[in-house]
């Protein structure tokens, strides 16, 4: 299971996978429901995102996430809206809707109480790029503050590792 550091959360992170995505000319979109915007407020956080960042969409409800991004009713009824495969959809379709050529997405449990039978600190990250799409699996604590930033860490250190082109480890689950 991918783990990011939160004993030292990297504060400029964010600007420099800013960096990275300017240089490249590419532009990213995000989708988020667990963390409520707190990736996007990082991201814009820093000066000039607008050349990079497009926006996003905080797909907090079922109906959100199949009525804009195009989450199957399918893949909700069968894994759930805790799950690699929502992740996944959430991603393409945040990529889609905005013409982004780089996509995150994040759906779990912040807390404090379970949901759909899942553990409260079960979170799924996808990254969707041209080339393919990496889902994440991480498990923070009982603490709903704690789980939604480490969320956003860990969607960045995902993106920065793709973008330096550094593999992560890999995720027992295979996804």
């Amino acid at each position: 299971m991918f783990q990011p550091n939160m004993e030292h959360p990297d504060q400029d992170r964010a600007a420099r996978v800013g960096a990275k995505l300017q240089a490249r000319g590419w532009r990213l979109a995000v989708a988020e429901s667990c963390t409520g915007g707190l990736l996007s407020h990082r991201l814009t956080n820093v000066p000039g995102s607008s050349t990079y960042f497009l926006g996003g969409v905080i797909a907090y409800r079922n109906e959100i996430k199949t009525r804009v991004l195009h989450v199957r009713e399918e893949t909700l009824a069968r894994f759930g809206a805790i799950s690699a495969e929502t992740a996944q959809e959430m991603a393409e379709g945040v990529r889609r809707l905005f013409q982004a050529d780089l996509a995150l997405a994040i759906t779990g449990v912040a807390g404090p109480d379970p949901i759909e039978n899942q553990p409260v600190g079960r979170i799924y990250i996808a990254l969707a790029s041209p080339h393919g799409i990496q889902v994440r699996q991480i498990l923070g604590g009982s603490d709903r503050q704690g789980n939604k930033a480490l969320a956003v860490e860990a969607a960045l250190e995902l993106l920065e590792a793709t973008l330096e082109g550094k593999p992560l480890p890999e995720n027992p689950q295979g996804t």
